[in-house]
């Protein structure tokens, strides 16, 4: 098979493989390609069997990373928790994987990492890396059936204390909502001792992906306490992001988003709410999608070449040094180095 390339965002025949395909997901979208390419500069590439003038029938999207830093990359896709293979059969998967090992080195990608969530497997030049579990509910039961899956002390208690409590849930996509959000992502990340993301990386999703993302924000009076953001393609629901103040936890605000964002998804007509992806060793917060009634899956990444032990070992390290340093840093300090860094980690 020949494969070709194709711009997801020129070209009007990726938007359509990506309406009507099954395994089609709101980060194959060209409204969150977009955000990516106007936020980090990285430039969507499609590679597909399907022939220039005719309707495009399958497609791996993938994204040009280049960094000083982390090298020079392609990966399907950055700051996507999965981005399955939009193929009708293992042949067009293998041709297409064919090809980019192939041109590796021609067009000087140091490495290709592909995401994963299906059982998909690529050639056996790909090898497996980090596993990850992902957690999706079913939302077709009845609304009263849903909530009596909750947990019954740490959501349901939760929900009925945050109504008691009279927090009042905003949603939108408006500035100050942003703001507010990435106020508690501050405090989040701060916690997780990591570097938060760009400001700009919201600005630019909410300005890109439109009606498709909205913010929700919980308050208690005129302090916000949670907050998340979801995206929507078709029937699915994604909690993308999350937010919250910790001293604020014991008043409910997390569960009764994620109740209020499940009521939401049902009015839309929504099937599922897709909530994304866990590494296993957080245990804590595969435990919270699962009272929410979640069911867990495992992903697969895929790496060319294969990454060392040593440079895993090397990277494990690093990671823990930045993660000290960071923690004496105040959140100033933090948000600019989220602003230096997100897009070399991509």
């Amino acid at each position: 098979m020949t494969v070709h390339r194709v711009d997801p965002l020129a070209d009007p025949r990726w938007a359509d493989l990506v309406g009507r395909h099954p395994r089609a997901s709101v980060f194959h979208t060209p409204a969150w390609l977009r955000a990516l390419q106007r936020a980090y500069g990285y430039e969507p590439v499609v590679f597909t069997t399907s022939a220039p003038g005719t309707a495009l029938t399958n497609g791996l999207v993938c994204c040009d990373v280049r960094s000083w830093l982390t090298g020079h990359r392609l990966v399907s896709l950055p700051f996507s928790d999965h981005c399955e293979p939009l193929v009708e059969d293992a042949g067009q998967f293998a041709a297409i994987c064919d090809e980019l090992e192939a041109h590796r080195g021609r067009s000087g990608w140091r490495r290709i990492e592909l995401r994963i969530r299906s059982g998909q497997k690529p050639p056996e030049a790909f090898a497996a890396g980090e596993p990850f579990w992902f957690h999706s509910l079913d939302l077709r039961p009845a609304e009263d059936v849903l909530f009596r899956s909750l947990h019954k002390d740490s959501i349901q208690r939760k929900i009925r204390r945050a109504k008691r409590e009279q927090l009042r849930c905003e949603e939108g996509r408006g500035e100050d909502l942003l703001h507010a959000f990435y106020g508690l992502l501050l405090l989040t990340r701060r916690r997780h001792q990591l570097p938060p993301q760009p400001f700009a990386w919201f600005a630019q999703l909410a300005a890109s992906m439109g009606e498709a993302m909205t913010v929700r924000v919980a308050r208690a009076g005129d302090r916000p306490v949670a907050a998340m953001v979801t995206l929507l393609h078709r029937d699915v629901l994604v909690y993308k992001y999350g937010a919250s103040d910790a001293a604020a936890h014991p008043l409910g605000g997390v569960p009764l988003l994620f109740w209020k964002a499940i009521e939401d998804a049902r009015a839309r007509g929504c099937v599922t709410l897709d909530l994304g992806r866990t590494e296993p060793s957080n245990t804590g917060l595969a435990t919270f999608k699962e009272r929410l009634g979640a069911e867990r899956s495992v992903g697969q990444y895929w790496r060319l070449p294969a990454r060392p032990a040593a440079h895993r070992a090397w990277r494990g390290r690093a990671f823990t040094a930045a993660r000290r340093a960071l923690d004496l840093a105040p959140l100033g300090v933090r948000a600019a180095a989220g602003k230096l860094l997100y897009r070399h980690v991509g």
